[in-house]
């Protein structure tokens, strides 16, 4: 049964007609139009779908959108005001962090949770932080170089 839910996504507020169980993901994509967050496994296992709930890293295919009313929700597309890129979203071209790109979104929105709370991570807190959030093409060494040029482009938005 249908019910009314107010959202707030990338600091804007939406009314959403869904049932309370829909998950956040299929909401942001269907309703929203947000194509940033992607539908990988639907069991939150690989991390494709991640957005920030408050801040932090969330799997939005297995989270209720009713579960989130009342929360600030962040896509990969409010990371960075219009026409600008987070930190992070610069540091992933400047690495050439991507193949087929299909893993980018929860890799983006990990690690910008994660630099919010550690500035400064090392290699084993990066790689803590990315355990789940899976790469089928094997970008791996790329990714963590992302990683790391996010981290000094930060450092100097800072400065």
């Amino acid at each position: 049964m249908s019910e009314a839910l107010q959202l707030d996504v990338n600091g804007e507020r939406h009314m959403v007609f869904v049932d309370a169980d829909t998950p956040l993901l299929t909401v942001l994509r269907n309703d929203l139009a947000l194509n940033g967050p992607k539908y990988g496994c639907g069991l939150g296992e690989c991390g494709a779908c991640m957005v920030l709930v408050d801040g932090a890293a969330a799997r939005s295919c297995v989270l209720p959108a009713s579960a989130v009313t009342g929360r600030r929700i962040t896509t990969l597309e409010g990371l960075a005001p219009p026409g600008q890129m987070h930190a992070v979203q610069r540091g992933f071209v400047e690495g050439q962090g991507a193949q087929c790109g299909y893993c980018l979104n929860g890799m983006i929105i990990r690690i910008a949770a994660l630099l919010d709370a550690v500035p400064d991570p090392s290699d084993i807190e990066i790689r803590e932080a990315l355990r789940h959030n899976l790469c089928r093409c094997g970008a791996h060494l790329e990714i963590l170089d992302s990683v790391r040029a996010a981290i000094r482009i930060a450092k100097d938005d800072r400065a």
